[in-house]
């Protein structure tokens, strides 16, 4: 199907506001009514609905052939879904944690990823792999890592990270009708459920229609004249709540929502920065050799005459805690970003 471009401010104007977990599933089902060949695998993806709601009621419409449980062997499922997307299908692969894809990474990297090139352009991968990503709710280092610099720094595989229902929508329509494969990282803190709150925010009005959002475009979520914070996720909604409280003392933060790492608005970056001259980086991911690198690297290649001040708040390089009060030392909050942008302003 062609890429649909939408215009969002006449997106938005409905009454309906959906959890980002209802959201990606009703996008879900539209695209599975209009494609026979589009199908749903994973771990506890059909009568438990996935662990955090990502196919809740889609195995009641379409069965168990097309909505399936698999064994507890990503590589097996993660290469049947590589070879069902050569041979015509559209699958659509579930990792019920990100920190899992160590025992699929050649099945990711060097076929979803590497098929097309390697085959002279004679075989698509028309696959989606979604996949949990990020902590604050205390399941420790092997379950709550967000890994977004993991996917994006190897070619071949593009990466979406929605931090709203409009936006997963709207993201999630684009990636299962995509010819190439795509990474869609949904965080869980955002999704909605019942025994994990949401901040506020990602629970937004979302049109019943099917549409896109063109990946490679970023989102302007707040203006702002004095700083520019750049992220992606669930810290879209803290960078968010630090922009509140900054106002309050007259600082005034543009926050640019990434949405899409691979490909990666740089553009949307630069107009930001140009206008500022400040740049705050956040991300979820680790420090070192991530996002927060790259987006401050792109910005000095292009426009380093309009840096004032960077500063980046990540996770530090250390394995994420299970207690709760080292994994909120570790995990940066709306106070980290505060103090990252009065510092930006210089006013620390």
């Amino acid at each position: 199907m062609a890429q649909q471009e939408t215009d969002p401010e006449t997106e938005r104007q409905t009454d309906r506001s959906l959890t980002m977990s209802r959201a990606m599933v009703e996008a879900i089902a539209h695209e599975m009514r209009e494609d026979e060949e589009v199908f749903y695998m994973g771990e506890d993806v059909a009568d438990y609905g996935g662990i955090f709601d990502s196919t809740e009621g889609l195995l009641e419409e379409f069965g168990c052939d097309r909505i399936m449980d698999v064994p507890i062997s990503e590589t097996a499922y993660l290469g049947a879904a590589v070879g069902a997307a050569q041979a015509g299908m559209r699958p659509i692969a579930e990792l019920m944690f990100v920190d899992f894809f160590g025992v699929g990474m050649d099945q990711i990297y060097n076929q979803m990823a590497k098929n097309t090139y390697m085959s002279g352009g004679s075989v698509s991968v028309p696959m989606v792999l979604t996949a949990a990503v990020g902590g604050t709710y205390n399941d420790a280092a092997q379950h709550s890592q967000t890994l977004y610099g993991t996917f994006a720094h190897l070619p071949g595989m593009k990466v979406v990270v929605p931090s709203t229902a409009y936006d997963a929508k709207g993201l999630m329509h684009n990636a299962i009708r995509d010819n190439d494969p795509v990474v869609y990282m949904f965080h869980k803190r955002l999704m909605g459920i019942g025994w994990l709150p949401a901040p506020d925010g990602p629970k937004t009005p979302v049109p019943e229609d099917d549409y896109t959002i063109p990946f490679g475009s970023a989102d302007v979520k707040r203006e702002g004249a004095d700083v520019t914070v750049v992220t992606l996720g669930l810290h879209v909604h803290r960078a968010l709540e630090a922009a509140d409280d900054l106002a309050d003392d007259g600082i005034d933060a543009e926050v640019v929502d990434l949405r899409t790492l691979v490909p990666l608005d740089t553009e949307t970056v630069r107009e930001s920065v140009a206008k500022t001259g400040r740049l705050v980086v956040v991300d979820e991911d680790y420090r070192s050799f991530g996002v927060t690198g790259e987006i401050v690297a792109r910005v000095a290649e292009d426009g380093l005459a309009d840096l004032e001040a960077v500063e980046r708040v990540a996770v530090p390089d250390v394995p994420l805690p299970y207690a709760r009060p080292m994994e909120n030392e570790v995990v940066p909050d709306a106070e980290d970003i505060t103090s990252a942008v009065r510092a930006a302003h210089g006013d620390e």
